[in-house]
């Protein structure tokens, strides 16, 4: 797991976000509370966005955090009304491919130029001091009914989460009938789920009983449908979706298949 650190303004490795030292009151105090929301960046007015990257934003216990399209960010926000202000935001320490870095650095200077913002029609906008939109975000969709997903990383039973073995692709669907199923690298699979909030449960998993002879992927097979069998939570953010056990452990990781949404 990365560790957070400060990225020094400007610097390629470590960024700081940091809040003005007002917050300016606008709107009024009615205006619903963020905490427990989450949201994908949709436009940063004046530069484009990097096609096929994914920014987030989420809100929970008094701390934002997310993703910059390259590295993660977290720390402390104040909301007041519609009055909106980021702490220090420390991220993680990843070079990305120069658009990306762009991207990132204009995300955290929009980011700490949040002074309120404007929640209308499933939008977020993130306003300055001049009460112009600093970034604009949709809400995050957090159903898993009709979504599709590639595993990027299977926990292997050994205490680590282990990439792919090179030609092999894992995937997970969940159907709108409580189904899930796919392909575990070799053979199709089927299981029941129950998801609730932020919970999740794979019921006992069924397969086909073809054997593949490339090496590593009968126990790469094994070890997903083994971790999909310990999974009590996940978290979705972005294009990311995070399988977890109830010990907190990483079980599988996924991005979402081009096309696939549950909106």
């Amino acid at each position: 797991m990365k560790n957070f650190v400060v990225r020094a303004a400007g610097a390629v490795f470590l960024t700081l976000i940091a809040a003005g030292c007002s917050s300016v009151s606008a709107g009024s105090s009615a205006s619903p509370g963020l905490d427990g929301s989450a949201w994908v960046l949709s436009d940063l007015p004046g530069k484009d966005l990097v096609p096929e990257s994914s920014s987030t934003l989420q809100f929970a216990a008094g701390r934002a955090s997310g993703s910059d399209g390259c590295n993660r960010f977290g720390g402390a926000y104040t909301q007041d009304g519609s009055a909106l202000s980021f702490g220090q935001l420390a991220t993680t320490q990843m070079a990305c491919a120069p658009e990306l870095m762009e991207q990132a650095d204009a995300i955290a200077t929009a980011l700490s130029a949040t002074r309120s913002h404007r929640i209308s029609a499933g939008t977020l906008e993130l306003l300055g001091a001049d009460g112009k939109a600093t970034a604009v975000y949709r809400a995050q969709p957090t159903q898993l009914a009709g979504t599709e997903w590639a595993a990027s990383g299977i926990n292997n039973g050994k205490g680590g989460v282990v990439s792919l073995v090179a030609g092999t692709a894992v995937n997970l669907t969940f159907g709108a009938d409580g189904r899930a199923s796919g392909s575990a690298g070799c053979n199709r699979y089927t299981a029941s789920y129950e998801s609730a909030r932020d919970t999740l449960k794979f019921g006992t998993a069924a397969a086909t009983r073809m054997m593949c002879a490339t090496a590593g992927v009968m126990d790469q097979e094994q070890a997903f449908l083994n971790a999909l069998g310990k999974v009590a939570t996940f978290r979705m953010e972005g294009d990311r979706l995070e399988l977890r056990g109830a010990d907190g452990a990483l079980a599988a990781s996924f991005q979402r298949v081009p096309g696939s949404n549950s909106e």
